[in-house]
């Protein structure tokens, strides 16, 4: 079980790495673009960029769409109320419970311990 846990650890941290890098990527793919036009577009947005408003507050912009912390929030809440009542998640989870102790048993009966 603790071997599991480690691999969904490096995997996440795998995938969270390579996300940061296409991220990084796009950036310095669009200041490439930019250099190579000898002028600045407003069309091209950067892949990443955060600003401090006149107010104090930080605003975050990923691939061009504006992300606060209230969209954060929302989501959460929504998230939430998935959680309240998923059936088919619920029913996923005995399913899989159920398989996974079948085979623990069976392999057990195979290998005689």
């Amino acid at each position: 079980m603790i071997e599991l846990k480690m691999f969904m650890l490096k995997s996440l941290m795998l995938a969270s790495l390579l996300f940061i890098s296409v991220l990084f990527g796009m950036q310095q793919a669009n200041e490439g673009i930019q250099k190579m036009k000898g002028y600045e577009d407003p069309k091209f947005k950067s892949a990443f960029s955060i600003k401090e408003t006149e107010s104090g507050t930080l605003e975050t912009a990923i691939l061009g769409r504006d992300i606060s912390s209230h969209d954060l929030e929302q989501k959460q809440k929504q998230l939430e109320k998935m959680k309240a009542f998923n059936l088919f998640s619920s029913m996923g989870k005995k399913l899989a419970n159920g398989i996974s102790s079948v085979m623990e048993k069976a392999v057990e009966l195979i290998t005689g311990k």
